[in-house]
């Protein structure tokens, strides 16, 4: 539980005077028990004295009085003294007179040298054995903690005692008795009072404390105001009118603020320009910390690992790439770091790659680990995924264009040179068809059949033409969503011909582009209609579509008889087709349509299982 500054600081106060007040008290409760014991034994030596002077007169006394004992034997002389004691009322009255006036004495007993109690101002111990009591000298003697134990313990009669003599030989002892019940009715009472007048500091202390404490830091929570607006972008704050060293923070806390201000612009224009940067790279980045927690992730990461970026933020490279990952080994990871690697390559199962143990072609991966070093202090780790297949079709694509462009400037003249002798000689052959009999059969089937080869190879130059002829885009912002639709229903005759189920798959929400309609349209139907002749017994159609970063991405995909490895890199040359009957056209033509219009066009196919024809085009702003 995290505690305010002000809790903190009267807790702080509180016990800082509770500890003072606990010493003190201390101090004040052992001076005190000490006090009593040491009282108590002064007391009851006090007493015992008196006793012995009074014992001493009772005999001096009975001598007066003319008593003897009745012979010199020990038994009878014992019997002379506690006679004469026992019968004294002044040595009774001496003994009352201290226990009633000194609380701290408990008993006061003669006894003789067999501990048998002569007079005892307990009548219970008359002419009975008095057990030895412990010295109160030795309670005296204790250290505090044992005091208070014995003192507040099941209660103990200690003793004072004092010898004397009947002659000159030894005859009994004076025993002056003290209870710890009697201790501590003495000292509880002091014990209170240092329990209260400690309860006492405490509570006004703590009072103190909260109002010095409310006083004191209430700039604090002024300035910690101040802190809260300046992080939710609020930098033009005045500062606090105060001349304490407090107002002197609040006046840099300003001075501060409007530094992030700048700081904060500068940023997120840089944010914006690395992200744009980010989401047009095809090559996947993550820029770990020395620790190896990933602190920038870009958005093709995805397609190699299977995670989106936002999900690898903040993560350690163990668990981005854990134990058993094809990649771990390559990137020569142990815990969260990285050792330099130049160049690498690993090809990776399943469609993202991300499981390596799905089935599939496999993706070849290029790699590359820096080890970022400043003064010879590691900084950090860029590691760089590199999809190498898609720098083959890039470079195959741009091959193409490349002799799409040339083919074009070939066929243009060939079709121009072909265009004026093919009319020649259709003028020329009308002139033959009018000038020959009616009645002469095989000269006019001959006739018919150049006729007909003639129109065949004018529809070619035709579409030569068409093809090569420069093409002007009449731009427009369209949802892709919506011409996808159309493009299925002029498709669903087809579709229904081949028993084709078609799928579409669009997001919740509208992806628009500016393109030129018809030319898309007319690239989207030359895949669907594509993707149908590869089904001649019936399959499922699915047309996906997707936000990719800056792009919308078009997906086609087939669950037909796929392309043969042998012909993927001739796919989308003029004029090449593996159908017969086909023209090789349609997707030469859907290529040229999509790179006039910036974006990209790729596949994936697999054998026996089907193609994805993939096109991205950019986002409208």
């Amino acid at each position: 539980m995290k505690l305010r500054l002000k809790t903190k600081f009267t807790l702080t106060t509180s016990l800082l005077v509770l500890g003072v007040v606990a010493l003190t008290s201390t101090l004040y409760v052992i001076t005190l028990t000490h006090q009593v014991i040491r009282q108590a034994e002064d007391r009851a030596q006090q007493v015992a004295q008196k006793v012995f002077f009074q014992a001493d007169r009772a005999l001096a006394d009975a001598v007066k009085e003319g008593a003897a004992p009745a012979s010199e034997s020990p038994a009878d002389l014992r019997e002379y003294v506690r006679q004469s004691l026992f019968q004294n009322v002044g040595l009774h009255t001496v003994i009352d007179a201290e226990l009633g006036y000194g609380p701290l004495i408990y008993e006061v007993t003669i006894v003789d040298g067999n501990d048998t109690a002569l007079v005892s101002s307990d009548a219970r111990l008359l002419g009975q054995a008095v057990p030895l009591r412990i010295p109160l000298k030795q309670l005296a003697h204790s250290n505090f903690v044992d005091q208070l134990r014995i003192i507040y313990g099941p209660p103990r009669v200690y003793a004072v005692v004092l010898p004397f003599n009947l002659g000159k030989e030894p005859f009994g002892e004076i025993r002056i008795a003290a209870q710890t019940g009697l201790l501590r009715s003495e000292v509880s009472p002091g014990l209170r009072r240092a329990g209260w007048f400690a309860l006492g500091a405490v509570l006004l202390s703590t009072l103190l404390a909260a109002v010095v404490s409310q006083a004191s830091l209430a700039p604090l929570a002024r300035i910690s105001a101040q802190l809260d607006r300046i992080s939710a972008g609020e930098f033009d704050l005045k500062p606090l009118e105060s001349g304490d060293e407090l107002g002197q923070v609040s006046t840099k806390i300003t001075q501060i603020g409007h530094q992030l201000r700048g700081v904060r612009e500068i940023f997120s224009t840089l944010r914006e320009n690395l992200n744009q940067i980010m989401s047009g790279l095809e090559d996947g980045l993550l820029l770990f910390t020395p620790d190896g927690r990933a602190v920038m992730v870009s958005p093709a990461v995805e397609k190699f690992l299977g995670v989106p970026a936002d999900a690898l933020l903040g993560r350690p490279a163990d668990e981005i790439f854990p134990a058993g990952h094809p990649l771990r080994q390559a990137l020569r990871l142990e815990g969260n770091q990285f050792a330099p690697v130049a160049a690498a390559e690993v090809v990776l199962n399943g469609a993202s790659g991300a499981d390596p143990g799905a089935s599939g072609s496999g993706r070849r991966v290029g790699l590359s680990v820096q080890v970022i070093t400043e003064g010879g202090t590691r900084m950090g780790s860029l590691v760089t995924l590199r999809d190498l297949e898609s720098l083959e079709r890039i470079s195959t694509q741009l091959q193409l264009s490349e002799r799409l462009a040339a083919l074009g400037r070939v066929t243009a003249g060939v079709a121009h040179e072909v265009k004026n002798p093919l009319n020649s000689m259709r003028l020329w052959l009308e002139n033959l068809k009018n000038a020959l009999p009616e009645n002469q059969e095989i000269p006019q089937q001959a006739v018919k059949v150049l006729d007909t080869e003639i129109d065949r190879l004018d529809r070619v130059v035709k579409r030569f033409l068409d093809f090569t002829r420069p093409v002007e885009l009449h731009l427009q912002e369209i949802n892709v969503a919506e011409l996808l639709a159309e493009v299925v229903g002029v498709a669903r005759p087809q579709m229904d011909r081949a028993r084709i189920e078609p799928v579409t798959q669009f997001p919740g929400d509208i992806l628009t582009v500016n393109v030129d309609r018809e030319l898309l349209k007319q690239a989207l139907l030359n895949l669907v209609l594509n993707a149908i002749e590869a089904m001649p017994n019936g399959g499922r159609l699915t047309l996906t579509l997707a936000r990719r970063g800056e792009m919308a991405e078009v997906s086609v995909a087939d669950t037909g008889c796929g392309i043969a490895p042998e012909h993927r890199s001739r796919i989308f040359q003029l004029f090449f087709t593996t159908r017969p009957g086909g023209s090789g056209i349609g997707l030469a033509s859907a290529f040229l349509i999509v790179q006039l219009h910036n974006g990209s066009i790729d596949f994936e196919s697999e054998v026996g299982r089907g193609t994805t024809f993939r096109v991205g085009l950019p986002l409208a702003l």
